[in-house]
């Protein structure tokens, strides 16, 4: 499978992402004919009030109906260039039980459009980084309650987003589920990427025992509070035995790696993590 990463640097002007989102795909997809393109966490709307993400959100339609115009430009895209599409995560507007909160929401479309998976973010990230920057995601988003998996091109893939990373357990989930690839579109902030975002996906790769593709955003937003925030970039996927395949910079822009889906099959083979497993 030939996978593109699309790394972009939004800011909460839903319509200049969107436009960044259909530039990169079409260099990604007519330099390389990847199978399939994943975009990064929330590029939608990155930064902003919370009122601006509410404006940027949509209510997602039952699949096969038409939907809002975040989804109908990931639609458009699997269709214009016949491609799987994972739309990295959108703000998703949740409905009158938690009218004030959005979800923060992955879609897979195959390359005649249909959507084919929909997964909402577990982990939020309510933290203090050690340079005493504070983030609150769950000011503004409500929790994902499952797991999903999806069939993209006959691969089975199992679906997480950006803080779900630190949490073995889905990792471990996923793997009981057969999958043999991760996609986990993110938004990690420049000090906690710098620190923890290769290993983190380099060792949930080499646990999982699957393909992990992990596409960031880079680059300067505001926030809500008018304060500068970067994120690291520096997207990247990585085989069943750890080894980064494709690393990308702090630069918008994309690449391309060709996914043996073999290897999966000769890693699980030759150590058989799953069947010697004691405590889970």
């Amino acid at each position: 499978m030939r996978v593109a990463l699309i790394q972009m640097a939004p800011s909460a002007d839903r319509s200049a992402n969107i436009l960044q989102a259909q530039r990169l795909v079409s260099e990604a997809v007519k330099a390389r004919k990847p199978d399939l393109v994943v975009l990064p966490e929330i590029w939608s709307c990155l930064g902003g009030s919370a009122a601006t993400k509410q404006a940027n959100a949509e209510l997602l339609p039952d699949p096969g109906d038409a939907g809002g115009v975040l989804y109908e430009a990931l639609r458009a895209m699997a269709r214009e260039h016949n491609v799987w599409v994972h739309g990295g995560s959108i703000g998703e507007l949740v409905g009158p039980e938690s009218s004030d909160k959005l979800a923060n929401t992955s879609l897979v479309f195959n390359p005649d459009g249909e959507e084919c998976g929909r997964y909402r973010k577990i982990h939020l990230f309510d933290v203090i980084t050690p340079n005493g920057d504070g983030y609150r995601e769950s000011d503004n988003y409500v929790p994902g309650e499952a797991i999903e998996v999806v069939d993209i091109d006959g691969v089975p893939t199992g679906l997480a987003i950006c803080y779900d990373l630190r949490f073995a357990e889905l990792f471990l989930a996923l793997r009981a589920a057969d999958v043999e690839m991760i996609v986990l579109p993110a938004a990690f902030t420049q000090q906690t990427g710098e620190a923890h975002w290769d290993i983190l996906v380099r060792a949930r790769a080499i646990e999982a025992q699957t393909w992990v593709i992990a596409c960031g955003t880079t680059g300067w937003h505001v926030d809500g509070q008018g304060n500068q925030r970067q994120t690291y970039g520096h997207s990247i996927i990585v085989s069943p035995w750890g080894e980064v395949v494709l690393q990308l910079g702090s630069e918008e822009g994309w690449g391309v790696a060709d996914l043996d889906m073999d290897e999966v099959r000769q890693v699980r083979e030759r150590m058989p993590v799953q069947i010697n497993r004691r405590l889970i």
